[in-house]
């Protein structure tokens, strides 16, 4: 026969295992909004609502990081690597535009592929932000947003990325430098 204690235990672990899931999945969409409000502030050129919104979303990444030390299977829920990628984006685009300086993983504190993966989607802001620049006329600024995604691009040439998000994600870093090098080739119309 089988032992129906030891079933019962392990319906009761899924049962809690599913419960903290739901809530590292619900805390990261929470990540993702934050994040993402961080972004739209830095452009509108807020940066105190910018840091704000950061500093919310790190104390909940803190803390689903403190729930993962007790279970280590909660760090493969998706949800929670996508929100850490948009935190990245929100985080560098925010310290390059105040600083004019890229903090490194370390700094941000995630993995490296969620970095890497942030830092591809903070090549496109960085497009945004030329444009928008190039409308002010601040074309020394438009300028030096070139020459940090290019560096970024030639970082990540060094790279042999297997096909997945990673290999897709930093495709697009070649196409957010072509269409700051057509930007910049538009000024020189000027």
């Amino acid at each position: 026969m089988i032992n129906k204690k030891e079933f019962n235990k392990m319906a009761s672990e899924l049962t809690s295992f599913d419960a903290k899931r739901e809530e590292v999945i619900k805390k990261s969409r929470d990540i993702l909004k934050l994040s993402k409000q961080a972004v739209y502030n830095v452009h509108r050129n807020d940066l105190n609502y910018a840091k704000k919104n950061l500093d919310d979303a790190k104390e909940i990444i803190d803390s689903i990081k403190a729930e993962i030390k007790k279970d280590s299977n909660l760090e493969t829920i998706g949800a929670f690597g996508a929100g850490l990628q948009e935190y990245v984006e929100g985080l560098t685009y925010y310290s390059y535009i105040k600083t004019g300086n890229i903090p490194t993983r370390k700094d941000v504190g995630v993995d490296t592929e969620n970095y890497l993966l942030g830092i591809c989607d903070l090549t496109g802001e960085l497009g945004r932000k030329a444009v928008f620049l190039a409308i002010d006329k601040k074309f020394d600024e438009v300028k030096k947003i070139h020459e940090v995604v290019s560096e970024i691009y030639g970082e990540f040439l060094k790279f042999d990325f297997r096909n997945g998000e990673l290999r897709k994600k930093s495709d697009s870093i070649k196409y957010n430098l072509k269409k700051i090098e057509e930007l910049m080739f538009d000024i020189r119309k000027l």
